[in-house]
């Protein structure tokens, strides 16, 4: 048994235990029930189930989640849209965001599945400053799809509404 301080008190038996927590109103908490013999604490037991549900709230508050944006592309895209989405891609890699980049096939397209691999290799050439292929492409029905991660390093703080 250990007592409210954590000290040892020693083998106690059942009922000695019962009325030593009773005397000093608290609980008799099995703590380790596979020891031999099984090792009991006097608590507060209120007390203790309040101050781990708020190390819990407190550890998920700290937690970062993680949010994959999306940026969604043609093979046969124009120039100037390249480049807006790039823009896109790497305003998401700055704010600390996974960005999913899918190219979307359609009719004869879907026998050229190079032309979307050099795309998504030239967009991830373009931005291996701020992050880094995390899955390779990869051909999945009529789209195929890459996952860019950013930098540890380059990583802000992203917003908690965001």
């Amino acid at each position: 048994m250990v007592g409210p301080n954590g000290e040892q008190v020693g083998i106690v038996r059942i009922e000695d235990a019962l009325r030593l927590a009773q005397e000093a109103d608290l609980d008799l908490v099995e703590v380790a029930p596979q020891a031999r013999p099984p090792v009991c604490k006097l608590m507060d037991y209120g007390k203790f189930k309040y101050e781990s549900a708020q190390k819990a709230r407190e550890s998920r508050r700290n937690q970062q989640q993680t949010v994959i944006k999306e940026q969604k592309l043609r093979p046969k895209i124009d120039p100037h849209d390249y480049e807006t989405k790039k823009g896109h891609v790497s305003r998401f890699l700055n704010q600390g965001h996974k960005v999913k980049v899918t190219i979307m096939f359609r009719g004869r397209e879907q026998s050229r599945p190079e032309l979307g691999f050099r795309l998504l290799q030239r967009l991830a050439d373009d931005v291996s400053e701020l992050g880094f292929i995390e899955a390779n492409p990869k051909q999945d029905g009529r789209n195929m799809i890459m996952v860019l991660a950013p930098h540890k390093t380059n990583k802000t703080k992203p917003k908690a509404n965001a």
